[in-house]
């Protein structure tokens, strides 16, 4: 395991990120729960301390996987899930009991240096049928894109330097469209029905589904 990233991220979660705190929690875990179901085994990558899997984690067997191993821990304490801690984006192990029903990667893939390999892998354990689903932050919506014109930084996904990838809608559906057979962006926000009618320019978050 890479030790350095671990501790980057058990600092960056202890300090820039409260415990239980997750971006549009209530939005994206009920989102999650509905297109997950449930009787269904389920990966979680990037599940942290469990706040937004509390959502699909009744009546679902899930796996959490963080490199966080301090907030892994309140996962598995709060919820009684199961948990792994490695790098992501290093070899994934053998996981118990064989391939999934769901992968969920919620407000995870911009932390990745390659997030197109690890779709890749996400359709490599997946059950035929299987869902991928999961949220990336808009970095090209249009309050963001005149913030850029600016050289303003805050308040977007630039800000946090934990992001090492940016999305647009569609550059994330291109990408996912090469391993999955469908994929369907949701756009998210405060902008309600503008959000979801154009996520491109007036989501806050961009929620997909894609299926194997």
């Amino acid at each position: 395991m890479n030790d350095t990233l671990k501790k980057m991220y058990e600092h960056h979660h202890g300090t820039a990120r409260a415990s239980g705190f997750s971006i549009m929690k209530s939005d994206r875990g009920e989102l999650f729960a509905n297109i997950i179901g449930t009787g269904k085994r389920v990966l979680d990558l990037g599940c942290r301390d469990g706040a937004l899997t509390s959502y699909f984690s009744k009546d679902n067997t899930v796996i959490g996987v963080d490199i966080d191993t301090i907030s892994l821990k309140r996962a598995h304490d709060s919820l009684g899930i199961e948990t792994m801690s490695f790098d992501i984006q290093s070899d994934w192990p053998q996981f118990p009991g064989g391939n999934f029903d769901a992968v969920v990667a919620g407000e995870f893939l911009e932390h990745v240096f390659y997030p197109d390999k690890v779709m890749e892998k996400v359709s490599h354990i997946l059950l035929p049928g299987g869902v991928f689903t999961g949220s990336v932050p808009n970095a090209f919506s249009l309050k963001n894109r005149i913030k850029y014109l600016f050289a303003i930084k805050k308040y977007t996904p630039l800000s946090d330097p934990t992001h090492i990838n940016q999305f647009s809608a569609v550059e994330l559906r291109v990408m996912l469209l090469r391993y999955f057979k469908d994929a369907q962006i949701v756009g998210m926000g405060r902008l309600g029905i503008l959000a979801r009618m154009c996520p491109r320019l007036f989501a806050f978050d961009l929620a997909f589904v894609a299926h194997k």
